[in-house]
C-alpha cells in the first residue's frame, strides 16, 4: 500500500521540525546578558533566547571543562562593549539551531547598521568559523580576519 502524498509531506515535516533547519524569523530584542565573546542571551518577543554568533569563534573564557584561553576575557569584554543592555537585531541563519539548542544568528546594533559578528573579527577579538550552510557572510568575515591579522589586532598581536 502506498502512502498518500499529503501523509508523506506531514511525516517529513515532523521529522525535520526538530533538526534545527532554518525558517526562524529575524527579531529585535534587548541583550540581557553577555555569556562570552560569541554568545549572548537576548530578551526576545517569545522569551529568552541564547544566541550564538554565526561565522565566528572566540577564545574560551567561561567553559567549565576548559581553561581560559589567551584573549578569552578580552573577547568577552569586547562583546559586552558592543551589545550589553542594547537593542539588537537577530537574524537566524539557514541552520538556525546548534546541537545545544542555541539560536545561530547574525547580530546587529545601531538599527541594523553595525554588524556585531564582523566587528568582533575586525577588532581581533574573534576568529572566523565557517560551518555549512551558515556561510552567507563567510567571505566578508574572512576579509575582516585577514585585515585584523595583518594589523596584529587583538588576539593576533597578543597570543601565540
Amino acid at each position: 500500500m502506498r502512502a498518500a502524498p499529503a501523509t508523506l509531506v506531514a511525516v517529513l515535516a515532523a521529522a525535520l521540525a526538530g533538526c534545527g533547519s532554518g525558517g526562524e524569523a529575524p527579531f529585535t530584542g534587548r541583550v540581557e546578558r553577555v555569556v562570552d565573546g560569541d554568545t549572548i542571551i537576548v530578551e526576545a518577543p517569545g522569551g529568552r533566547e541564547r544566541v550564538r554568533y554565526i561565522g565566528i569563534d572566540t577564545p574560551e573564557s567561561v567553559a567549565p571543562d576548559r581553561p581560559v584561553e589567551c584573549f578569552g576575557p578580552e573577547a568577552s569584554a569586547a562583546n559586552r562593549r558592543l551589545v550589553e543592555g542594547r537593542e539588537v537585531k537577530v537574524v537566524p541563519g539557514p541552520e538556525s539551531r546548534d546541537r545545544y539548542g542555541r539560536l545561530l544568528a547574525y547580530v546587529y546594533t545601531d538599527g541594523g547598521r553595525r554588524f556585531v559578528n564582523g566587528a568582533l573579527v575586525r577588532s581581533g577579538a574573534a576568529d572566523t568559523l565557517t560551518i555549512e550552510p551558515n556561510t552567507d557572510r563567510a567571505g566578508e568575515l574572512a576579509a575582516l580576519r585577514r585585515q585584523a591579522r595583518s594589523e596584529r589586532a587583538g588576539m593576533w598581536g597578543s597570543c601565540r
